[in-house]
């Protein structure tokens, strides 16, 4: 039975049992922050509902605690999220508390709400600590991304890039990552990884001038938002056949939740923010990021939910 839909088929549980596999943790080395779901879009794919009419955000004083918590364990990334982060008033506290305590701090951003002053001011911020910014951009043309995310995006977002590029992201040698995320506008699977990013970055460079480093394209997962469209539009039970059947046993090892700890807005801790999309806290309990003394051993399971087909599927989530 299909957790997510009532529908029958086989769990995703039971398709890692008849492949002797199990999903348990290694040495956790990340932290995923969600700050809310506040955001200035309300797009077609979005897992978590977040939009315009969404008010959490994540406060000082929980931004203090997932700081506190970064200097405990020293994670090796961490990557913040949301919603749209630049909304959340008290960002610049979070990003610069958390720089000093990895390696690798990590935002995504869906490109718009970078517009204006405190778009601008936060640009620069980024640059200062060197911050890697993962920037949402559903398609490499206007009628794809628009029909995902709204009239009159395609050209914010485009705008977004080339000054992006002019502070110095993206560009051939520079040490300011822009990395590009591509997810499907309907119901269907994405291109295969490599083949999108040369399409990506020869048609983003000819149109529009725009460079940027590495592009990731990931599989819409069948909540929240997109399962809803799904559902509406009778596509539902034929998108998860093909997520079951796209099902690659080589991806498990390599999931995104094996190695990370991920945090949202109230201090409430998961695997990832897939289940956090579902309330699946980590471990079966809610815990909070304030009281977390050590980190989940290598070998703890994590709970295989059905929408976890959705980061297996080929190259996987990784």
């Amino acid at each position: 039975m299909d957790v997510a839909t009532g529908r029958q088929g086989e769990s995703f549980g039971e398709r890692l049992a008849r492949h002797d596999l199990s999903l348990t943790r290694e040495r956790t080395t990340a932290l995923q922050v969600n700050v809310g779901l506040a955001c200035d879009l309300a797009c077609g794919h979005c897992h978590l509902e977040a939009g315009p009419a969404r008010s959490e955000m994540m406060s000082r004083s929980v931004m203090g605690e997932v700081i506190a918590c970064a200097r405990r364990f020293r994670f090796d990334s961490i990557d913040v999220t949301g919603g749209a982060p630049e909304l959340v008033p008290e960002l610049p506290f979070l990003v610069r508390g958390l720089a000093s305590e990895t390696p690798r701090l990590i935002l995504r951003s869906n490109l718009v709400s970078l517009e204006g002053e405190r778009g601008e001011a936060l640009l620069r911020l980024y640059r200062e600590l060197k911050v890697v910014l993962v920037a949402s951009l559903p398609a490499g043309n206007q009628a794809q991304t628009e029909a995902q995310r709204g009239a009159g995006v395609w050209q914010r977002s485009i705008r977004a890039l080339q000054r992006l590029n002019e502070l110095g992201y993206g560009l051939p040698g520079s040490p300011l990552e822009l990395d590009l995320v591509s997810n499907p506008s309907g119901a269907f699977l994405p291109p295969p990884q490599l083949q999108a990013q040369e399409k990506f970055r020869r048609d983003l460079a000819r149109k529009h001038g725009v460079s940027f480093h590495n592009l990731y394209t990931f599989a819409n997962v069948p909540l929240g938002r997109f399962r809803s469209f799904l559902e509406r539009s009778g596509n539902l039970e034929g998108y998860l056949e093909q997520l079951r059947a796209g099902f690659n046993p080589c991806a498990v090892a390599g999931l995104m939740c094996r190695g990370q700890l991920s945090v949202d807005w109230c201090g409430r801790l998961y695997d990832c923010d897939f289940h956090l999309a579902q309330g699946i806290f980590l471990g079966g309990e809610q815990r909070l990021v304030s009281a977390l003394t050590e980190l989940p051993p290598p070998g703890t399971a994590i709970a295989a939910a059905d929408h976890c087909y959705a980061c297996t599927v080929g190259s996987g989530f990784t």
